[in-house]
């Protein structure tokens, strides 16, 4: 079930915005613009309706959240009994594509995490066709004009017209997610390097609280 909308908290690239509650999970985001039907509708019925979740498989000791300073960036800490890990959750300012940038960093210990992403076009009616690319480098979900690219170096599987995943993360290492939104008669974007991105959008963000 979707989380009280006070358990919200938005990131947005100026053009649309997402909604991500404080398990890890996106349960509101309009495609590409913010008066376009929603491709994750959670928020108003239920993970039928499209989300995207990340979060440690197993239970949690502690969860604390905040944005960077000046900054719409979304930084959530899970501590667990095997350690701590921080998601990091931002909208690159867009260029000719728009991207959700999901970063996984372990702040300590070795985490199991678990990743489950809903696409549903047409405010939470319409199940893409999702397939990899030619050279399996990435997951495509297409539904009519609509287009969205999940780029990772997790192997994700579908399970009941959902894409999982299940992976470990060691204290040190970052996994970047990478969910693009492109019209469907258009070619696939190039891959964005996630790192950069963060630099870029907290840069933009910066200036536009310093003006």
């Amino acid at each position: 079930m979707p989380g009280k909308i006070e358990d919200y908290s938005v990131i947005g690239d100026g053009e649309t915005a997402a909604l991500v509650d404080r398990r890890g999970s996106i349960d509101w985001l309009c495609w590409p613009c913010f008066d376009s039907d929603a491709c994750f509708a959670a928020l108003l019925g239920d993970s039928s309706h499209g989300y995207w979740k990340l979060a440690p498989s197993s239970d949690l000791k502690s969860l604390a959240r905040r944005y960077r300073p000046n900054n719409l960036v979304l930084e959530t800490e899970f501590v667990t009994a095997e350690g701590a890990v921080t998601l990091i959750d931002f909208m690159p300012p867009r260029g000719k594509a728009s991207d959700v940038v999901r970063l996984v960093r372990c702040d300590r210990g070795r985490v199991r995490m678990r990743m489950d992403l809903v696409i549903r076009f047409g405010m939470g009616r319409n199940i893409p066709w999702v397939k990899k690319t030619e050279e399996g480098s990435a997951l495509l979900a297409i539904c009519g004009p609509d287009m969205v690219i999940l780029r990772t170096p997790v192997d994700t599987r579908g399970e009941d017209m959902t894409t999982v995943a299940d992976f470990e993360i060691a204290e040190g290492d970052t996994i970047p997610f990478v969910l693009t939104y492109r019209a469907s008669h258009l070619e696939v974007p190039e891959a964005i390097d996630p790192e950069q991105a963060l630099r870029d959008t907290e840069s933009f963000w910066k200036e536009c609280c310093d003006r």
